[in-house]
């Protein structure tokens, strides 16, 4: 701590007695400064105490007053009254304007010179920088050795809790918790978890203060980590008081040895990412017994159990490069997977994300909750397979995103499209223009000659090409039935006996019912 005036007035060699405010002795003295002046507040920037003989002030009561009151609105934390020189006792206005004001008076005697009080206040303020950087140089040296650990960061974490007397906690780059200390910080930081959002934008590193979580009173700080464009996780720490000098040094020690981790794993995460790539392709190749032996226990029971395939590229009309939305929901993807203990096999290549993981795992979960909103990648899921199935797989979330692409969707599975009817798929505009022109020429005959083709060609078609009952059902003779079929037959050039002329048309005919195009 800053040395103050109570220990200016504890040293004996420097005689000072307390004529007033007295109760304000434990203010800190950034600086002492001598002044002659009858207004040196303009000179002043607030926490100093400013020393004088009053040779310029009289003993106008007014006068003092004024002086006292611009030192105090100043933010002078003090003011030392030499005697014996301009003034043999301390005028009694001063006093009392000081008083008025809350503002610490010392009585400096004859024989102690100013300079030796601002000897005392450097010596002081030297002492307590030579101190804060010893202790935070321990402190330093305490984390670098937490951080070689076995469990380097937890370690870390619980030595720089305990310095801090306080709490911190390591957030990943989604905004997850990975680790805290004390145990009992984890449900805490987990509340702040959002505040991770501030930093996610600005480019690392950043900081930001913000309130404690659930009304309590910490003063927390959440620094971001890593050295490019995009944060590779957050650190938080939570005290009772504002850090101190010392202590922010410390915590500036956490932030680059965490970021030190993590930017030296980078190199190895690469060439993981390209081991996974290259994985992929051989599953995708139908090489599996290769891909067991290459992947050895790398990805632990991932190939030997049902997993299931998510294909994820930019929505239309994303900007070109990397896409923010399709790297934060890799990330989801990894951070569940750790906290889970999850296998997982992960691929950003060419500007789309290819998730091979459990099925109904955490994973999973957790990459259609990313999902779950209106903007953000499109993403096609598959059913569950096995690992020689992955080709089918692949095929499978490959038909799936090019559905949510079409209709706008952020996430399609398998089995919307694998399973169920055939029907919502007419909707789309290629099939809808398709059953148009189709229809077309019976419709246009429809509307400029008697005769009702279309709905005549309807009712023969649903009845299977039963004469009678789909004369029935039009209330017209079978015979006129029979011609209306020929005229269909004459107009679109086709024949009807044809079991694909039939087919074609009767999923226009449906296709037509569906309403307006689904985009």
């Amino acid at each position: 701590m800053p040395p103050t005036l109570a220990f200016l007035v504890r040293t004996p060699a420097l005689k000072l007695t307390v004529l007033a405010g007295g109760d304000r002795l434990d203010a800190p003295v950034r600086w002492v400064h001598t002044s002659e002046l009858d207004d040196p507040a303009p000179y002043l920037e607030g926490g100093e105490l400013l020393l004088t003989t009053g040779l310029k002030l009289g003993d106008e009561p007014a006068a003092l007053r004024g002086y006292v009151h611009r030192l105090a609105d100043a933010g002078v934390v003090g003011l030392g009254f030499g005697v014996g020189l301009g003034h043999d006792t301390v005028p009694e206005p001063l006093v009392s304007a000081a008083e008025e004001r809350g503002l610490p008076l010392l009585r400096v005697p004859r024989p102690t010179p100013f300079i030796a009080i601002s000897k005392a206040v450097s010596a002081a303020i030297a002492a307590d920088q030579y101190k804060a950087v010893t202790t935070s140089l321990e402190a330093q040296r305490e984390l670098t050795r937490a951080a070689l650990a076995p469990d380097g960061t937890a370690a870390l974490l619980a030595r720089l809790a305990a310095h801090l007397d306080g709490w911190a906690a390591l957030y990943d780059a989604s905004g997850a918790v990975v680790a805290a200390a004390p145990e009992w910080a984890g449900r805490r930081a987990a509340r702040l978890s959002g505040e991770t959002e501030r930093l996610r934008d600005r480019p690392a590193p950043a900081s930001a203060a913000v309130a404690g979580p659930g009304g309590d009173d910490d003063r927390v700080e959440i620094q971001s980590l890593g050295t490019g464009r995009r944060p590779r996780g957050f650190l938080a720490v939570g005290t009772g008081e504002r850090l101190e000098t010392s202590a922010r040094y410390v915590v500036h020690a956490a932030v680059a040895l965490l970021t030190l981790s993590l930017e030296q794993s980078r190199t190895l995460q690469e060439a993981e990412h390209r081991f996974g790539a290259a994985l992929l392709r051989m599953l995708l190749a139908g090489e599996t017994g290769h891909a067991r032996d290459v992947a050895g226990s790398r990805y632990g029971t991932l190939l030997e159990r049902p997993v299931r395939l998510l294909v994820a590229e930019p929505a239309r009309g994303a900007d070109e490069g990397a896409d923010p939305a399709l790297a934060a929901l890799a990330d989801r993807a990894e951070a569940a997977a750790l906290r889970a203990a999850e296998p997982l096999l992960a691929v950003t290549e060419h500007g789309r994300l290819t998730v091979l993981a459990a099925d109904g795992g955490a994973v999973l979960r957790e990459c259609v909750a990313g999902l779950d909103g209106a903007e953000g990648p499109a993403a096609g899921l598959s059913a569950a397979a096995t690992a020689d199935d992955v080709p089918r797989a692949a095929a499978q979330a490959e038909r799936a995103l090019a559905v949510a692409m079409r209709r706008g969707r952020t996430l399609v599975e398998h089995d919307e499209v694998g399973s169920g009817s055939v029907l919502p798929l007419l909707g789309d505009d290629a099939v809808r223009a398709f059953a148009d022109g189709l229809l077309r020429p019976l419709r246009q005959h429809d509307a400029t000659a008697r005769g009702d083709l279309v709905a005549s060609l309807r009712a023969w078609l649903s009845r299977h090409g039963q004469w009678d009952a789909a004369a029935a059902d039009l209330g017209v003779h079978r015979h006129t039935l029979r011609y209306r079929m020929r005229r269909v037959e004459e107009i679109l050039g086709r024949s009807l006996d044809d079991p694909d002329v039939r087919m074609e048309l009767w999923l226009a005919l449906k296709a037509t019912d569906q309403g307006p195009a689904v985009l």
